[in-house]
């Protein structure tokens, strides 16, 4: 790997994929990209290298990246398809995607037979944090690998390590439980509050100011009282981190009922058609569960 400026194979030019290759980018990386949807990496084709495969993209890099759906996407494209044993010597690569632990080691091991680092590095932030370089990311790996990822984390937001390869995918699953709890604890404070007569957005005002105050009161709370659902992060998505959370803690003997419910909440919002509105998008369904609409509640004091 280069001092300067490692070349960066990036996989994966998504919601997320995309403001975070920009930032690259805009860093000075010189990178190769790929996506299973070749359209979606044009915008970039002056500033960077256009790979057909996943295996032609990290034959010379230094870094790789992976930013993809679920475990079983990245398993396809770093297994199936050919990208962990195309990775050359000295390569470190960084997954930056939600994907369960224990598939994190297994990479892990493979990675280390070609004799290249691995580091799982999932983020917190969002779309908005992804553009603005602000990701929060959850680094697992050994300190000489989390220590070279380094420069490459600096252009995308503030890294913490968390331990050995695979917290911090534990470390993710933990945001997620707190997030997707919390999405359901403010769609439900603000429906009762409106049900009753309140404003709510008058009451989100106020809880913003005291000890229920939170990022998701502050951005999601807006969001549902807009009725701006277009996907920042996917239900589908946030259902499938309560899945891996709920499957974590089974393999750890734990019983978790707050992540069950809203796991169950999530599950029915997708089923009735929701897939793909932002995780706020919660609300619909506590909407649809009670047949009263936020939007239309809340317009002066209950008589």
């Amino acid at each position: 790997m280069t001092a300067e400026r490692p070349h960066i194979a990036f996989l994966g030019i998504g919601l997320m994929g995309a403001p975070m290759a920009r930032n690259l980018l805009n860093s000075g990386f010189p990178m190769t990209l790929w996506n299973r949807t070749a359209s979606k990496c044009e915008p970039f084709a002056g500033e960077a290298a256009i790979a057909d495969t996943p295996e032609q993209a990290v034959a010379n890099a230094d870094v790789v990246i992976t930013m993809l759906e679920n475990s079983e996407v990245v398993d396809r494209v770093l297994v199936a398809q050919g990208a962990l044993g195309a990775l050359k010597p000295g390569a470190l690569l960084i997954d930056m995607s939600s994907v369960q632990p224990s598939v994190a080691r297994q990479h892990a091991e493979l990675a280390a037979e070609r004799s290249a680092g691995y580091v799982d590095a999932p983020v917190s932030g969002g779309t908005v944090g992804a553009q603005e370089a602000r990701l929060s990311i959850m680094a697992g790996g050994s300190e000489e690998d989390v220590a070279r990822a380094r420069l490459v984390f600096e252009a995308l937001g503030r890294c913490t390590r968390i331990g050995p390869v695979g917290s911090g995918q534990l470390a993710k699953l933990a945001n997620q439980a707190i997030v997707g709890i919390t999405i359901g604890a403010v769609s439900e404070a603000l429906l009762l509050a409106a049900k009753g007569g309140a404003d709510p957005a008058a009451v989100r005002e106020a809880l913003m100011g005291g000890f229920a105050s939170s990022r998701i009161l502050e951005l999601h709370g807006q969001r549902m009282l807009d009725r701006n659902f277009s996907p920042g992060a996917p239900a589908r998505i946030q259902l499938k981190d309560m899945r891996m959370i709920l499957d974590e803690a089974r393999d750890e003997g734990l019983t978790l009922p707050l992540s069950q419910q809203v796991h169950n909440e999530y599950l029915s919002l997708v089923a009735n058609g929701h897939s793909d509105v932002d995780h706020s998008g919660l609300l619909l369904e506590l909407e649809h569960l009670n047949g009263a609409l936020l939007g239309s509640l809340g317009r002066g004091p209950k008589e």
